[in-house]
């Protein structure tokens, strides 16, 4: 177990302020911005004294310190708490940046942001999210001390620490993300449950009669209900019990009161979401015995919160302890590093080198869901790091490959069966890939990322590399009809700013969307693959590498080209047979393939226009919607595309009735070259009247 944290100065007069100093930090701050969420702060100050000054492992002068406790601040709408708590502890956020909150460029936003404020381990706000990162920095927890821990040496041993509200509790995400969490036994999850029976619209038990306690019970968590959450040596003890138990995550039930220290708007909705008001902040400073101006904390406070010494204490025993288990285990510790780093193989761009040779060697014509298997199985032997799962679909996603362990209550491994729980899995993979040492991807049908779409969206926000992968890509898979086929999606994601989006044709660019994706470390990344087969795509060597440039010309004619054809995914191949039909009639056309728009729009001006020649008439070709693909084809292009839903029939069947054919693709070239050249024409007649 780690090490205990010495105890704070007992008096009572440094009890009651150390508490009250949250208070007015949080009132005086919503006070000066006019906007914020004053009374989680409040009603919790006593919960984070206790955790934060008794039991929080960390080290404010080094806040990526491998192994310090993780604290999530699920209720992210009381994100003042959080500042506070950062600040007297002595992180880098200042007393100016706390007058700052709320506003433009601050470190202190309106909800907690990863990599904006020092100290904060994942982004939160959307209510339930927070609860389930945790559940993913627990499991990489879990994951690493059962590959890495040796006897005597327990190098990954820590904590994650979660607060959350009444609102992350209704949402349904808290429901999948903490049964798998008691499923999977993690002891080291601890929550506290901010049950002070408030929400914006009021009271809760109009709208929310859960048992809670039963609830967590039923999923395997061990609860300890009704504790007083402003009496701090209750809560003490409390999370002494949490900690006792190590075969399952805690739950304590905090019995609270919002805006506790306001005699007017404590235990009222009006405490919620709205700064309380001069008035109303003076007489809660009487109330509570704090008679200092706003932002002005006593020195004697300061000292008492100040956590530096203690923290880089405690990492120095920690580093010592590294340093005799590197002796120990020099490969073990030099992998450990290694993965929290972030750093890949010194062997994997040569790996990926030749995994890309061998496929364009075999040349073989299969789906891309296939093809991503085949991917996973040559580079996760080299890749430990790479922990896998899906939504209940293993069998249709193919995430799975040979080397793929179930991870269990009872044994580490690197494959995580989520159940049918798609927007939990998508936000437990951002807690493992926030976590570190870890690589997280993890599948579900396409048309399911709807399921996932706000986690998705907070991982683009936070810029991590979590991969998403999503098969059945299209109308192509067929019998399942319009409820799983995806139309819209594909375009959605793409316009998702930091979400990079790969839709491969064959083989070989679903290899380089995966290399892509792995190496990524400013983003996720999602892959969508087909379910049915596709051909082998003949590429030059040049071709070949600018696959990675998101879009290239795949074809070439000849001579020069009249036209240009833009497709991705399985339209690519309809793309290619169209060019041979043309190029029987005389006309000269050239076929790009753009697996990933995204990459292909983030690259330098000469090389888009040298692949999409300004003024040259386009068609692109996507089983999808039409709109997104106007920026690059022009209002006198052509877009073959669906807007509409599908329908249920044998894939075949589904292609040629939506008009996805190799014939339907020549005649929207021809169509797009007669409108050019009836445009000349008429610009000609034009002028000659003139």
């Amino acid at each position: 177990m780690n090490i205990e944290l010495a105890e704070p100065p007992t008096t009572a007069i440094t009890q009651r302020d150390a508490v009250n100093v949250l208070r007015a930090l949080a009132m005086d701050a919503v006070q000066k911005a006019n906007s914020g969420h004053p009374g989680m702060p409040m009603g919790m100050a006593e919960i984070a004294e206790v955790l934060w000054r008794r039991h929080l492992r960390h080290n404010p002068a080094n806040s990526k310190w491998a192994d310090r406790d993780r604290f999530v601040l699920s209720n992210g709408h009381g994100s003042m708490l959080q500042y506070a708590l950062l600040h007297l502890a002595g992180y880098d956020l200042s007393i100016d940046e706390l007058k700052r909150f709320r506003q433009l460029h601050s470190k202190t936003p309106g909800h907690p942001e990863f990599g904006v404020t020092p100290g904060v381990e994942t982004t939160t706000g959307p209510l339930g999210q927070g609860i389930s990162n945790a559940v993913g920095f627990a499991i990489a927890e879990k994951l690493l001390a059962a590959e890495f821990n040796r006897e005597g040496f327990d190098v990954v041993d820590h904590y994650t620490y979660v607060f959350l509200g009444d609102g992350c509790m209704m949402e349904g995400i808290s429901h999948e993300a903490c049964s798998l969490a008691g499923t999977l036994g993690l002891g080291k999850l601890i929550a506290f449950y901010d049950d002070n029976g408030i929400s914006i619209d009021g009271r809760v038990d109009g709208w929310f009669t859960d048992d809670t306690p039963k609830r967590f019970e039923s999923y395997g968590w061990h609860v300890l209900p009704n504790i007083d959450g402003h009496d701090s040596e209750a809560m003490h003890r409390a999370i002494v019990a949490a900690k006792a138990v190590a075969d399952r995550p805690s739950l304590i039930c905090c019995k609270t009161v919002i805006a506790k220290g306001s005699p007017n708007k404590a235990g009222t909705h009006e405490a919620h979401g709205a700064a309380l008001g001069d008035k109303e902040i003076a007489a809660t400073r009487a109330a509570i015995g704090w008679d200092h101006p706003p932002f002005d904390i006593p020195a004697h406070l300061y000292d008492a919160w100040d956590a530096c010494d203690q923290g880089t204490a405690a990492e120095v025993i920690w580093q010592r302890k590294f340093a005799a288990y590197a002796r120990r285990y020099p490969s073990e510790a030099h992998e450990l590093e290694r993965r929290m780093n972030g750093e890949l193989p010194e062997s994997f761009e040569a790996r990926v080198r030749e995994l890309i040779a061998k496929v364009n060697d075999e040349a073989e014509t299969i789906a891309t869901r296939k093809a991503s298997q085949n991917t996973i199985e040559a580079l996760a032997p080299s890749l430990p790091e790479l922990v896998g799962g899906s939504a209940d679909l293993a069998g249709s996603n193919l995430t799975l490959w040979s080397g793929s362990k179930a991870i269990s209550r009872d044994c580490g491994g690197n494959y995580l069966y989520y159940g049918v729980r798609e927007f939990a899995m998508a936000a437990i993979m951002n807690g493992i890939t926030l976590h570190g040492g870890f690589i997280a991807y993890g599948g579900t049908f396409l048309t399911f990322s709807d399921y996932c779409r706000n986690a998705l969206r907070m991982a683009a926000l936070m810029r991590i590399g979590t991969i998403f992968v999503f098969t059945h890509d299209s109308i192509g898979l067929g019998e399942d009809g319009p409820t799983h086929q995806p139309i819209e999606h594909a375009a959605t994601l793409r316009l998702m700013p930091n979400m990079d989006v790969w839709r491969p044709c064959d083989t070989a660019e679903s290899v380089v969307a995966w290399a892509a994706a792995i190496e990524r470390r400013d983003g996720p990344t999602s892959l969508l693959f087909s379910r049915q087969n596709v051909p082998f795509q003949s590429r030059s060597s040049e071709a070949l590498a600018n696959i990675r440039r998101g879009g290239y010309v795949l074809v070439e004619p000849a001579s020069a080209p009249y036209a240009l054809i833009i497709a991705t995914g399985s339209e690519v191949s309809l793309a290619v047979e169209a060019q041979k039909l043309l190029a029987k009639g005389g006309i000269p056309v050239r076929v790009v393939s753009m697996p990933a728009t995204n990459v292909f729009d983030r690259q330098d001006e000469s090389y888009k226009e040298g692949v999409l020649p300004p003024g040259l008439p386009c068609v692109a070709v996507e089983a999808g919607v039409t709109d997104f693909w106007r920026k690059y084809v022009g209002r006198s292009g052509e877009v073959l595309g669906i807007d509409r839903f599908g329908d249920s029939a044998p894939a075949g069947e589904l292609f040629r009735h939506f008009g996805f054919t190799a014939e339907r693709v020549a005649e929207a070239v021809k169509a797009v070259l007669a409108r050019q050249a009836g445009s000349r024409l008429q610009k000609r007649a034009e002028a000659r009247v003139g």
